[in-house]
């Protein structure tokens, strides 16, 4: 099949390595990305991000339409679209997608149960989320659900908002606006976390938890190329999980993996001749792609903890580690500093005038001292908790010895999987840590609403996605609010 040009070849098994394993597969349960990597293979959204341009493009939905005041959007879905054939359907076939299939997950993604961890996607934003978010804490769900979103027909939906916000769409594009069937999750419930029923170009077939899991063609996949090809090209699309990377790189040489995320820093020099020369190409065996992601590996304190609840101290820390350094030596040029915020840098968004924290160890040190501690030894000893992987500990070694040297802090680091790190930071069980954002769409708002007060739970106890660090600023959150309104 194909054009002259374009010659399609059918077939064949693409195959990759994460060496941080998957915690769910259920779109609304997704907070880390080997999750929402594999979760998008298998699902698609009303919407979607076109990967080279940012730009926002019709997914599920055929055509889109946007009242002046932004306030209301209309959905017409695609007449073609059939979900996966699994046995929760009659005779396991796959049946077409409806706006009742949109209502019933947008509906669940403003409900309070275990598996929704992403309400604040639509919270405060659609009318009626937080009327119905609240009766499903009480147990007397509202008849109709969310009543911001409305079902026209069989193939067109209604959302309504409570403001115009010009990042709506992009919030659509999320994962957790992904679409599954009714049928699904009354039959798995919280087992759709492995049981994935979407409308995406693959199907789970195979899964050995925290070994590998196999994707297989959807034979029944509704959309084509731009030549009329029907896709996917790809059979299969398998998944290691192996945690070492020098392990994953010796796979790859060997041919047995054909992406790897990340090249190891100690193994770069034995892999390209240079960093520099393999950006040109210089590296013929492979083809070696770097692009600046709009992501963040940063480290968080718990702001309600009895030693970083004091704001000198996070100061201290902040001003005592050099992060030119780190990047320079420690990862070996693979990032660029934040020195502007937390916020990358990215077309729509120029950090270039925000004034970030410095490398200032003399500061630090009085900082330290007006928080009342002489020097760091006087601290009682804080752990670091850093999640499996090669960098990530050779970061935190590197801060450890930062910390020590300049504020004479003792930093014990605690190595754990990623899984365990996500629950311990979420329900406030550490006070240090490592971790990552990768923003849901390309937005200021996807990496500020980390700090968003009115994201923390009241309940200590009780696990917050939003705002983990449980950073609580009324002018932060002011600024925030007129932000999202402007």
């Amino acid at each position: 099949e194909g054009d002259k040009k374009h010659k399609i070849y059918y077939g064949g098994i693409f195959r990759m390595n994460e060496t941080g394993g998957f915690k769910s597969l259920f779109p609304h349960s997704i907070i880390d990305a080997p999750s929402s990597r594999i979760a998008s293979q298998i699902y698609q959204g009303l919407l979607k991000m076109n990967q080279r341009t940012l730009k926002i493009e019709n997914c599920l939905a055929n055509k889109v339409e946007i009242s002046e005041d932004g306030k209301v959007y209309t959905f017409s879905l695609h007449d073609s679209v059939y979900f996966h054939n699994d046995d929760c359907f009659p005779n396991s076939k796959g049946r077409k997608l409806t706006a009742n299939d949109v209502k019933y997950s947008f509906d669940m993604l403003c409900s309070n149960n275990l598996e929704n961890a992403l309400f604040e996607l639509f919270k405060d934003k659609v009318v009626g989320a937080n009327d119905y978010y609240e009766s499903t804490v009480k147990k007397d769900p509202l008849a109709g659900g969310v009543y911001g979103i409305t079902v026209l027909d069989e193939l067109t939906l209604k959302i309504e908002l409570n403001k115009a916000y010009s990042f709506f769409s992009k919030i659509l594009t999320h994962h957790a606006c992904y679409i599954f069937p009714k049928e699904a999750y009354e039959k798995y419930g919280s087992d759709m976390r492995t049981n994935c029923v979407g409308t995406g170009a693959f199907m789970i077939d195979k899964i050995k938890e925290g070994t590998q899991l196999r994707l297989i063609k959807n034979q029944n996949y509704w959309e084509t190329d731009d030549n009329g090809n029907r896709l996917p090209y790809l059979d299969i699309i398998k998944i290691t999980f192996s945690k070492d990377k020098k392990t994953e790189m010796h796979n790859f040489n060997l041919g047995n993996l054909d992406l790897i995320w990340r090249l190891p820093v100690d193994e770069m020099s034995s892999v390209l001749v240079s960093l520099a020369e393999a950006k040109k190409g210089g590296n013929p065996e492979f083809r070696y792609q770097q692009k600046n992601s709009l992501a963040v590996q940063y480290y968080s304190f718990l702001h309600n903890s009895e030693i970083f609840k004091n704001k000198d101290i996070r100061m201290a820390f902040n001003l005592a580690i050099d992060r030119e350094k780190l990047v320079r030596y420690t990862l070996q040029g693979e990032g660029i500093p934040a020195i502007h915020g937390l916020v990358p840098n990215f077309n729509g968004y120029d950090n270039s005038s925000i004034k970030g924290f410095d490398f200032n160890p003399e500061k630090a040190r009085k900082l330290l001292k007006d928080a009342g501690y002489n020097t760091g030894s006087d601290l009682p000893e804080i752990t670091l908790q850093v999640n499996e992987d090669d960098a990530n500990i050779m970061l935190a070694e590197s801060i450890q010895k930062m910390l020590e040297e300049n504020l004479g802090v003792k930093i014990k680091i605690d190595v754990i999987q990623f899984s365990a790190l996500i629950e311990s930071f979420l329900h406030g069980r550490t006070d240090f840590w490592r971790t990552s954002w990768v923003a849901d769409y390309p937005d200021a708002h996807s990496f500020l609403s980390l700090f968003y007060g009115k994201n923390v739970p009241k309940d200590k106890s009780s696990a917050s996605y939003a705002n983990p660090s449980r950073f609580i600023n009324e002018a932060f959150d002011n600024y925030f609010e007129k932000a999202i309104e402007s």
